[in-house]
C-alpha cells in the first residue's frame, strides 16, 4: 500500500485532513512505515507516518496513548496532532492508517563509533521510559510480537527452514544455552509495557550530542522490563570501540533509574544473546524471502558482530561483572589469614608481561610457556608470577583480543610442597578447579593443578592440609561466593575483575605489589610534553607498543597487532640473530670507521657483491635521508654541476638536500611552491591518477624528454636525476615500462648521473628483484639505500663506481660517526645473511603474490577500494569515493582506525593520504595474510552496512 503513495498524494492528505500548508515533503527511511518529513509555510516541520494495513488501528492508538503518557511524565517524545475532525489515526483508502506527529529536531547518532558518554545516556533514557511506562495500560497494547524476547524460541523455530550452514548449526544451540540460563529466573522477571527497541537508532541528539528525544514506538508492547536494557546493550555491540564496556555502562545507567533485581541481573546477558540470535535468524529469514533486500544483507554483518561479541563473555562471567559494575558486591579483604605455602615469601617474581625479558625470542609462543619462564627464574625451586598483570600469551598472535590479564598467580614450588588452609571454612571440589576453599571471611580460594588431600564437603580450620603440589600450581581468590571466575580475562574487563579477584599475595606470605606502568594515555601526554609534537605518531589513541616478534607488534595489554607497514624491520621484530650479533660486538668494540677493523670491510664487500657490476664502492651513513643527501653531493661533485631533476609526489628525506628534492604534498603541503631554483620537477608518472593512464602511460616519457630538451635550450646543465624506481611514497605505484630506461639514457646523454633512491623498495622486498631498479631493467650510477639495511638499526649506504667516489674526494674526506661503526656493520652483514638463510626474498615473491591476489579480489567487491599498486611485499591500496579522481583520505583514516581494532596496523600514504601502504616484514606468512584480508573484509563490510543505515 505505502509503496504506491506518492509524495504529492501525501501532501494532499496532510492539507485535507490536517489543514497544513506544506512547502516541501521529503521521504525518510523506515523499515515498515512510510515516514515523510513535511516542511510547512511557517518554517515548522511535522512527521507524517503512513502505516501498512498489517498494523491494527488499536496498536497505533496504543502507541499514541503511550507517547502522551510519556510526555506527561517529562520524557521528550514527538507529540501527536489530531486531524481537523479530531481523529488521531486517519484511515487510508488503500489500507493502513496515517498519523501526524511533531518532528523532533536533531538526528539519530550515526557512524560506527558512538561518542563517549552516549551509551550511558541511552541507558538512562531507557530507564526513564521504562519507569514512566510502569503504570501505563491501553486496550490496544499487546505483546511485543517477534521482538518480544519471551518469543525468541518461536521466532527462531519459524526461521529454521531457511537457515543453512553455520547459522543452522550455531543459532539453535546458542539460544538453548541462553534459555537454560534463564530457567531459574524467568518467573521472577517483571513484565510491563516497554518501548522494545530503545537504541541509538531510535533517539535523536542535538548539536551538542545530548539526547533530545525518543522516537519510533512501533515495537511498543508488554515484555520483560529487563529486556529493554538487554536490547539496548545488544545494539551497542555492533559499534566500534570498547563495545562490551559500553553495554555495561548503559545497563548501569538503566539500573540507576530502574534498579534491577538479582534475578534480572542474572537474566541480562542471556537476553543479550537471545536478542542477537533473534536478529540473526530474522535477518536470514528476510533474505530468504527477499534475496534482493540490500538493506537486510548489509545489516547481517552488524547482526553477526553483535552475536560474536555477546559470546565473548560467559554467562557466569557476565553476571559477575554486572554485579561488580552495579555495586552489588561487598568489598572483601584478606587480612588476618595465614600463609598457605611455606618457602615462597622471598621467591623471585617472574615478569610475564610485554616488558619482561622472559618473552624474548618468541618464547611466549611455546607450548611450555609460562612454565619454562618460572623454572628459569626459580631460586631454591620456587618462583611466583604477578596478579593482575597483562601477560604475553600465544593468543596475541591470532589478532583476537586476548584474555591476557591474570586474575590469580602461578606458583612454582619443590615437589611435595604442602598447601594449608589460610583460615576456617569449607572445602569442596569444583569442576576445572581442583579445590575450592570457602572461607568464613566470605572469599573463596581456588586451587588448580594440585593433588588434593582434604575430601569434598569438608569443614576446615586454619592450617588444615588441603593439597600438595609437585610443580607449578595456580591460586586464585574470588570475593563472590559460589561463582567461579576465569583464570584470565581481557584488558577491557580487567579493572572490574581485579576488584572481584583479589591478589593472593598475602596467602603466600608476600606483599601485594602495585603496578607503576604508565597507561597509553598518560604516556602520550608525557610524550607530547617532552617530545616535539611535529614528530607525529600513528592513531588518535595509539596503543603502547613495547615488544615485537617477526611480523607481530605487542602492546602493554598483551594484545598482538599484525604489522603491515614496517618496511624498516625487514627481518621482522625481535630477531635474535641481530640481537646476539649486536651484543657480542658491543661487548667487544664500537667506534668510528676511521679505525681499522674487519666488520666495515665485510659489509662493504657484501653490498658491492649485491650491486650491479661496476658499482663497487661503498660509503656508509646513518639513515635514508643521509644516503640521499650524500648521493646528491656525489652527483654534484662528479659532474661539477648543481641542478637536479626530480619527480613530484616523491619523498626522499628530511636533510636539507634530501628535502629539497622531496615533493610529497602529504608530508609538506607547500612542497611544490618551496623548491630551490636548482631543483627541476617532472610530473609524477602516476598511471592511476595522473595525466596519462592505461595505454597512454608512455606519454610520461615523452613529456619528460620534451622537458629535458626545453631545459637544455634554456642552458640548464643537470648534475643528475634522483628518483625512486617504484613510487614508494605513493603506495607502490609501478612506473610505466621503459620510463626509467628512456630517462636514464637522456640524462646521461646530457652529462648527468642517475641516482636510484632504494631506501624503501630494495633488499628483496619486491620479491622478484633485490633492487627496485631491476624491475625497470636499468642500472643507475648511484644507489642510495637504508631502512631495511639495518632492520631498524640506523644504517644507510651509497653505492657507486670507483670513479664517481673518487671525484667526490675533491671535496675532502668523508665519514659518518656511527655510519660504518663496528656495531652498524655487524648489523648490516647479519641482515644480509639472515635474508639469505631464511629465503625472505622468495617469501616476498610468493606471499606477496598471494596478498596481492586477495586485495584485488576485495577491490572487485568494494568500490571504495579503487586499485592495488606494487609488487612483492610493497603494495598500496587506493581508497576512493568514486574513482581515481576522487581520493578519499577521510575514509582511509577511518579504515586504518577500524583495522587497529581488528589487530592490524596499517597507515595511509600518498599526496592525498588515501593510499593504504602495505609493506610488512618479509617474515609474514600465509596465516597472517589470511588474517589481514579477513580483517579488511570485515571492516569494509561494516562500512557498507553503516553507510546503508
Amino acid at each position: 500500500m505505502n509503496d504506491v503513495l506518492s509524495l504529492d498524494s501525501l501532501r494532499d492528505l496532510a492539507a485535507r485532513e490536517w489543514g497544513l500548508d506544506v512547502v516541501v515533503a521529503r521521504d525518510l527511511g523506515s523499515n515498515e512505515d512510510r515516514n515523510v518529513l513535511l516542511t510547512l509555510a511557517d518554517g515548522s516541520r511535522r512527521l507524517l507516518k503512513a502505516s501498512h494495513a498489517g498494523i491494527a488501528r488499536g496498536e497505533l492508538e496504543a502507541q499514541d496513548a503511550a507517547v502522551a503518557h510519556l510526555a506527561a511524565a517529562g520524557v521528550a517524545v514527538p507529540r501527536v496532532h489530531p486531524a481537523r475532525d479530531g481523529r488521531a489515526v486517519v484511515p487510508l483508502s488503500g489500507g493502513g492508517h496515517a498519523r501526524l506527529l511533531d518532528f523532533l529536531e536533531g538526528e539519530p547518532p550515526s557512524g560506527a563509533r558512538l561518542p563517549a558518554g552516549l551509551p550511558g545516556a541511552l541507558g538512562a533514557t531507557a530507564g526513564a521510559v521504562v519507569a514512566a511506562l510502569e503504570g501505563f495500560d491501553h486496550p490496544g497494547l499487546g505483546q511485543g510480537g517477534d521482538w518480544d524476547l519471551r518469543e525468541a524460541r518461536r521466532v527462531l523455530d519459524e526461521a529454521l527452514p531457511v537457515l543453512g550452514g553455520a547459522y543452522l548449526e550455531e543459532l539453535p544451540g546458542r539460544l538453548a544455552e541462553a534459555e537454560f540460563q534463564l530457567l531459574h529466573v524467568r518467573d521472577a522477571l517483571r513484565v510491563q509495557p516497554i518501548h522494545g527497541d530503545l537504541t541509538a537508532d531510535n533517539v535523536v541528539v542535538d548539536v551538542d550530542g545530548a539526547i533530545a528525544g525518543v522516537i519510533d514506538f512501533g515495537d511498543l508492547g508488554r515484555g520483560w522490563l529487563v529486556a529493554e536494557a538487554a536490547v539496548l546493550a545488544c545494539s551497542l555491540l555492533q559499534h566500534d570501540g570498547p563495545a562490551v564496556s559500553d553495554a555495561f555502562d548503559a545497563i548501569a545507567a538503566f539500573d540507576a533509574v530502574v534498579p534491577l533485581s538479582r534475578e534480572e541481573i542474572a537474566a541480562v546477558w542471556p537476553l543479550v544473546v537471545s536478542r542477537a540470535v533473534v536478529l540473526a535468524a530474522a535477518g536470514e529469514r528476510v533474505l530468504a524471502e527477499d534475496p534482493g533486500n540490500a538493506y537486510a544483507r548489509v545489516r547481517r554483518v552488524l547482526e553477526d558482530r553483535m552475536l560474536e561479541r555477546a559470546l565473548t563473555l560467559g554467562y557466569d562471567e557476565a553476571e559477575l561483572l554486572l554485579l561488580q559494575r552495579l555495586g552489588r558486591v561487598a568489598p572483601a579483604a584478606l587480612e588476618g589469614l595465614a600463609p598457605m605455602v611455606a618457602g615462597v615469601a622471598a621467591a623471585p617474581e617472574v615478569d610475564l608481561s610485554v616488558l619482561g625479558d622472559a618473552g624474548d625470542g618468541g618464547e611466549w609462543l611455546a607450548r611450555s610457556w609460562p612454565e619454562d619462564a618460572l623454572r628459569v627464574a626459580a631460586v631454591d625451586g620456587a618462583a611466583v608470577t604477578r596478579h593482575g598483570e597483562p601477560r604475553l600469551t600465544p593468543e596475541a598472535a591470532t589478532g583476537d583480543v586476548p584474555r591476557s590479564v591474570a586474575l590469580g598467580v602461578d606458583v612454582l614450588v619443590p615437589a611435595g610442597t604442602e598447601i594449608r588452609s589460610p583460615g576456617p571454612g569449607f572445602a569442596a571440589t569444583h569442576g576445572p578447579r581442583a579445590l575450592a576453599v570457602q572461607l568464613e571471611t566470605g572469599v573463596t580460594v581456588y586451587l588448580s593443578r594440585v593433588s588434593t588431600v582434604v575430601g569434598p564437603d569438608h569443614e576446615i580450620s586454619t592450617g588444615t592440609l588441603l593439597a600438595r603440589a609437585d610443580g607449578p600450581f595456580h591460586v586464585q581468590v574470588c570475593a563472590v561466593p559460589g561463582l567461579i571466575p576465569p583464570e584470565m580475562v581481557t584488558p577491557e574487563q580487567s579493572d572490574a575483575w581485579t576488584r572481584l579477584c583479589l591478589d593472593p599475595a598475602p596467602l603466600l606470605g608476600r606483599v601485594t605489589g602495585a603496578s607503576s606502568l604508565r597507561t597509553p594515555g598518560d604516556l602520550l601526554e608525557a610524550r607530547d610534553a617532552a617530545f616535539a609534537p611535529v614528530q607525529e605518531h600513528y592513531y588518535a589513541a595509539p596503543p603502547r607498543i613495547e615488544r615485537g616478534w617477526r611480523h607481530h607488534l605487542l602492546d602493554t595489554d598483551g594484545r598482538g597487532y599484525l604489522d603491515m607497514v614496517n618496511n624498516v624491520a625487514i627481518l621482522g621484530h625481535g630477531e635474535p640473530r641481530i640481537a646476539d650479533a649486536v651484543g657480542r660486538q658491543l661487548r667487544r668494540l664500537n667506534t668510528n670507521s676511521r679505525f681499522h677493523y674487519e666488520a666495515v670491510v665485510e659489509l662493504s664487500e657484501a653490498l658491492a657483491a649485491r650491486a650491479p657490476e661496476g658499482l663497487d664502492t661503498v660509503m656508509l651513513v646513518n639513515s635514508g635521508s643521509e644516503a640521499v643527501d650524500l648521493a646528491i653531493r656525489v652527483a654534484r661533485a662528479a659532474t661539477g654541476r648543481t641542478d637536479l631533476l626530480a619527480l613530484t609526489e616523491a619523498y626522499h628525506g628530511w636533510t636539507v638536500g634530501a628535502d629539497a628534492i622531496s615533493t610529497s604534498l602529504g608530508d609538506n603541503p607547500g612542497a611544490l611552491d618551496s623548491r630551490p631554483d636548482w631543483v627541476h620537477l617532472l610530473d609524477a608518472p602516476n598511471t592511476y591518477r595522473g595525466r596519462h593512464r592505461g595505454a597512454d602511460a608512455g606519454g610520461y616519457l615523452e613529456d619528460a624528454l620534451a622537458r629535458l630538451s626545453a631545459m637544455e635550450d634554456a642552458g640548464v646543465a643537470l648534475a643528475g636525476f634522483v628518483a625512486e624506481p617504484i613510487f614508494g611514497n605513493g603506495g607502490g605505484i609501478l612506473l610505466p615500462d621503459g620510463y626509467l630506461a628512456g630517462l636514464y639514457e637522456a640524462v646521461r646523454a646530457r652529462g648527468g648521473v642517475v641516482v636510484s633512491d632504494e631506501v624503501q623498495v630494495s633488499y628483496g622486498r619486491l620479491g622478484g628483484h633485490f633492487w627496485g631498479f631491476e624491475q625497470q631493467g636499468v642500472v643507475p650510477d648511484v644507489i642510495a639505500v637504508a631502512k631495511a639495511m639495518g632492520n631498524g638499526h640506523p644504517l644507510g649506504a651509497v653505492i657507486t663506481t670507483r670513479a664517481i667516489a673518487e671525484a667526490f674526494a675533491v671535496e675532502g674526506s668523508f665519514f659518518s660517526s656511527a655510519g660504518g661503526s663496528p656495531v652498524s656493520c655487524v648489523v648490516g652483514s647479519t641482515v644480509l645473511r639472515v635474508l639469505d638463510e631464511d629465503g625472505l626474498q622468495e617469501n616476498a615473491r610468493v606471499i606477496g603474490a598471494m596478498l596481492r591476489d586477495g586485495l584485488v579480489g576485495l577491490c572487485a567487491r568494494f568500490p571504495a577500494l579503487g586499485a592495488v599498486h606494487g609488487m612483492g611485499l610493497y603494495l598500496g591500496i587506493e581508497v576512493v569515493a568514486g574513482g581515481p579522481d576522487q581520493p578519499d583520505p577521510a575514509a582511509a583514516r577511518e579504515i586504518c582506525e577500524a583495522m587497529l581494532l581488528e589487530g592490524v596496523v596499517v597507515q595511509p600514504t600518498g599526496d592525498h593520504k588515501n593510499v593504504l601502504k602495505i609493506k610488512p616484514p618479509l617474515t609474514i606468512d600465509s596465516v597472517a595474510v589470511d588474517r589481514f584480508l579477513r580483517a579488511l573484509e570485515r571492516v569494509m563490510e561494516r562500512r557498507e552496512a553503516w553507510a546503508a543505515l
